[in-house]
This record gives C-alpha cells, structure tokens and sequence, in this order.
C-alpha cells in the first residue's frame, strides 16, 4: 500500500510531462522549444545537488517518510503556482524549485525498496514499483488526452496535475512507513566483499597448486558503470526532451501525441513485467549492456520516420513503443546494480548521476532541434547510445 501514493504522483508528472513543452510553444510559439530545453536543463542542473543532499541527510537521519512527503508537498505548491503567470523567466525559477523539491522523494524510495525486501528479491520489488507507477503514468497521459480534447485550457490542466500530486501526499502520508531495521546493503555490501575474498583465495591457491585456470578475479569497474549510466541519461534526454514536439508535428492532432505516449508507457509496463518475473542475476551485467546497443540502434532507425510520408507516425509509435520496453528493463537493472555498488550515505549518487546527463542533454536536444532539426538529434542521440554501450560492456 506504501506505494499508492507514488503511482498518483506519476500520474501527475506524465501528464505535465507531455503538457508542459507544449504550453511552452503556446506561450511563445517562436522560440517555444529553445525555452523546452532552457526550462528543463536549468531545472535538472539545479536538481543535482539537491539529489546529494537529500540522498545523504535520508541516509544520514533514517528518516526517509519526511522527504517523501516534502518532494510530493513542495512540487503540489510549485505546480499551483505555474497558474499565476505566463512570465518565462518566473515560470523557469519556479520549475527548478519545483525539481529540486522533485527528487527529494528519488532516494528514499529506493532505499525503502532496498531495505524492506531482502537482496534477492530486489529486482522483483524494484518492477513492480516501476511497473506499478507506469500504470499511473498512462492513465496521467490518458488524462491528458481528454483534458485536450475537451478542450481543457492551460489553467485547468495544471489545477489536475496539482490535484492529482496532492492526493499522492496525502496517501503517502497515510501508508509510507519508516523501515525498523535498516541494514541490507549493509549485508550486501559485506556479503561482495566475502566472497571476493573468498573467490580470490580459490585462484591462489589452485595457482599454488600448478593447476591452470581460465578464470580471472575481477572487481566490478564501477567507473565505467557511472560514466555509461551519465552518458545513457545524456542520450535518452537528448532524443526525449524535444520529442513531444517531433510527435506534435506528424501527428494529426494534439491528442494523439498523448494517444502515442500512452502506447509508449503501455511498453514499459511489459518491460517492467518481463523484469519482475525473470531475475537477471550475474547476468544481468551483460545484458544491461545490450538493452544500451539496442536502443542506439532504434535511435538510428527513427531517422526512416523523418522520410516515410505515409507510415511515419505508425513507425515512430513502435520505435516508442519498443524504446519504452527496453527502458523499463534496463532500469530494474540499473537500480538493483546501484543499491549494491553505491554505499550508504549516498544514496543519491544514482540521481546526481542520472541528472548530469539529464541536464544536458535536456539543453542540448531541443537546441539541435531547433538550429538543424530533427534528423542530427537522432544521429548524435544513437551515438552516445553507443559510446554508453561500450561504458557498460567495460563494466560487465
């Protein structure tokens, strides 16, 4: 039940996802999508800190229901606030407190999962939250579609996205609990570093004893992991950020730009599925990095939407479609890798992480975009894809 208030909270979030770039270009229909990226880069840039901050203070107090319920208070009282002004320069200072407020819930979430559930079922736990809250995430952007086509004017809709992140306080409030007993990555943490040892004893002395072995003893290179999840952040931002925008323009109707991104949220949901009922164990490494090369290579592919007149909205829908599977798996992945190799106390290392590359490449997607168009967003997004790609296979 402690996860109820969490799934009205993406709904809120999808909708104002998928509204806010296009009430931008309504209040400044030239320059619309460079205030995209500005709004959004300044608002993550801002976020990064705050993500150290509140991932060390939930650590470091074992109190993690109070910011939950203050990331969930403060974007309910920012997002209100959106109502009273269509003043750029003021609507960007209030989205970045408002994300700084935002991510104050991200790490302890993640530590209550890591702490409430024992490590081998982490993954499981980790999909269904995921998955749980994807759910939200479509019915948000299924209220997003008939807010538009009954005509909901922009006032209205950001009163629904208020409401809907306030009744996520108030259930989060009812059912987040505090964990008893805080110590599972602490096992976990010690449990790695036995049996590397012991791993580490076994080759010197079958070594000692003249006998060959193939096998080497290797710690996981936690360097590259971070630098391949910044770099698959940077990518994903880049293609994602000016992308309601892209769909905007073939689409034949606002409401299918929701209509599309709900089928989108509908792949995540199976992969967050497929994730919960497989556990990836010690592969999970590996394949973590072909979920990367994958999407680099469906980046590509969205360039055939760029010259297909006829099919090009049916094309691109599936691309998201498959895009949003890949990234639900690579995700359950990535947050049970993270609670095993990042240490407690810092417990927002994985969102500044995420946030770095977020933060650019929410700027520098839209900019692109708009000095030479969609086709260089594409290309430039499939390579760092890549470049992630060959981060994680370091890693593995």
């Amino acid at each position: 039940m402690w996860r109820l208030g969490f799934f009205f909270h993406e709904m809120a979030f999808a909708l104002l996802s998928i509204f806010l770039p296009l009430y931008l270009l309504i209040i400044d229909s030239k320059n619309g999508l460079f205030y995209v990226g500005v709004i959004t880069a300044i608002a993550l840039f801002a976020a990064i800190p705050a993500s150290f901050v509140w991932g060390y203070l939930c650590d470091k107090t074992r109190h993690y229901k109070r910011y939950i319920l203050l990331a969930l208070l403060g974007s309910t009282v920012m997002i209100y606030l959106f109502t009273f002004t269509t003043y750029m320069p003021l609507l960007i200072v209030l989205y970045a407190v408002m994300s700084i407020f935002h991510v104050a819930h991200e790490a302890p979430k993640n530590v209550l999962i890591s702490e409430l559930y024992s490590h081998q079922d982490w993954e499981r736990n980790f999909a269904f939250y995921e998955g749980l809250t994807e759910v939200g995430s479509v019915i948000g952007l299924v209220l997003g579609f008939f807010a538009s086509f009954y005509g909901f004017g922009p006032t209205s809709t950001l009163y629904l996205v208020a409401g809907l992140n306030f009744v996520a306080f108030v259930l989060s409030a009812i059912f987040v609990v505090d964990p008893p007993m805080i110590f599972e990555r602490s096992l976990v943490s010690l449990e790695k570093t036995v049996d590397f040892a012991s791993h580490g004893v076994f080759v010197a002395s079958r070594m000692m004893d003249g006998i060959g072995l193939d096998e080497k003893l290797k710690r996981e290179n936690v360097t590259a992991f971070c630098c391949g999840l910044v770099l698959f952040s940077l990518a994903t931002s880049i293609l994602f950020t000016p992308m309601p925008v892209f769909v905007n323009s073939i689409a034949p109707t606002a409401g299918f730009v929701f209509a599309i991104y709900v089928l989108n949220s509908g792949g995540a949901i199976g992969g967050y599925v497929l994730a919960g009922r497989r556990s990836q164990g010690s592969t999970g490494k590996a394949r973590v990095a072909r979920l990367v090369l994958f999407r680099s290579l469906l980046a590509f592919v969205l360039l055939a939407a760029l010259n297909l007149s006829s099919f090009n909205v049916l094309l691109t829908t599936g691309i998201l479609v498959a895009m949003g599977f890949l990234f639900a798996v690579f995700m359950v992945a990535i947050l049970s890798l993270s609670m095993e190799l990042i240490p407690a106390g810092k417990a927002g290392l994985i969102n500044v992480l995420i946030g770095v590359g977020g933060a650019f490449g929410s700027f520098i997607g839209p900019f692109i975009a708009q000095a030479s168009g969609f086709l260089q967003v594409f290309v430039v997004a499939g390579a760092i894809f890549f470049a992630a790609f060959v981060f994680f296979k370091i890693f593995a």
